[in-house]
């Protein structure tokens, strides 16, 4: 059992509500349920990190990773985000991951739409300094974009470690939201002679493309990584 609201409890395991997770818009796309939540932070390896620098928002693309309930959000040590989570209060944040499924193309302009999934995290981050959490963040960071990477690559360098920075951000006031419906159109719209419908957007990797100074065959987690 899991409390998401205050006097409610259900069977699946889910994140609480807070004023900042429940969304003032469309509510019933939003779900705080863990398994939902982690499946779309796990479906992709970008996310986008906002925060306020010298009174002015912020907000940057970066690779990250979910190790159970913390995100590892990968940085340089000279970045203005990893110099303020290294203080002793953290930095505040907001993270943001996003996946586009379909256009959604009606027959009015107004109607027009995007199907998505998106989850969106609060939160203080703190740099990790810990070298052996330290250790499980750089792993989980490369194996996240291809699973099995890190164990085939020359670990970093003093030097290397020395420049890379990784903050923790724990997932406690985090919500996801989706839409995954078809054309909205008007009644009266219904019979304008303009097409509508869908229009489905995927990610594909491509073929690997061995580098010059590669001399081995494809590794078998290659061979695995999904195209």
């Amino acid at each position: 059992m899991s409390v998401d609201t205050p006097g409610t409890t259900t069977d699946t395991p889910a994140y609480s509500r807070t004023p900042r997770t429940v969304p003032t818009r469309y509510k019933d796309r939003a779900t705080w349920e863990q398994e939902a939540i982690h499946t779309i932070l796990d479906g992709t390896y970008l996310c986008h990190l906002g925060f306020v620098a010298n009174g002015a928002p912020v907000v940057l693309p970066t690779i990250f990773a979910r190790v159970g309930s913390r995100l590892y959000i990968h940085g340089s040590t000279g970045s203005r985000p990893l110099r303020g989570a290294s203080d002793e209060q953290g930095l505040p944040v907001c993270v943001t991951v996003t996946h586009v499924d379909a256009l959604v193309l009606a027959k009015s302009a107004f109607n027009h739409s995007i199907n998505f999934r998106s989850v969106v995290a609060h939160g203080t981050a703190y740099q990790v300094t810990d070298p052996e959490e330290l250790d499980v963040a750089l792993a989980a960071l490369v194996d996240h974009t291809v699973p099995g990477r890190s164990a085939e690559v020359r670990p970093a360098s003093p030097k290397e470690l020395a420049a890379t920075a990784v903050i923790r951000l724990e997932l406690d006031e985090v919500s996801a939201k989706t839409r995954s419906d078809g054309v909205n159109d008007e009644p009266e719209d219904l019979d304008l002679p303009h097409w509508a419908g869908l229009v489905p957007v995927t990610t594909v990797h491509g073929a690997p493309e061995p580098s010059p100074h590669t001399t081995v065959p494809l590794p078998a987690h290659m061979s695995a990584f999904p195209r």
